[in-house]
């Protein structure tokens, strides 16, 4: 995976208010497999997020696939 990615969340991270499924953008790649700095914003372009994953906490968006729309439950402080 590489910068300007944009790719799924294979948890949920509840202290972020994101849950699995959400699609975020990778800002930023540690080494070659070892992480990722990724944002996950809402479809206005606010921010809710950048978090540093784990490639196991990501996956590349499949071709099949369509977009979600859900409420943002929490709001991070």
């Amino acid at each position: 995976m590489k910068e300007l990615q944009e790719v799924v969340l294979n948890v949920d991270l509840p202290e972020y208010g994101l849950m699995q499924g959400d699609i975020g953008t990778i800002v930023l790649v540690h080494g070659e497999h070892e992480g990722y700095e990724v944002e996950f914003m809402t479809l206005k372009g606010e921010t809710i997020a950048v978090v540093t994953l784990l490639p196991s906490q990501i996956r590349p968006i499949a071709p099949q696939e369509i977009a979600h729309v859900r409420a943002l439950e929490k709001v991070p402080a």
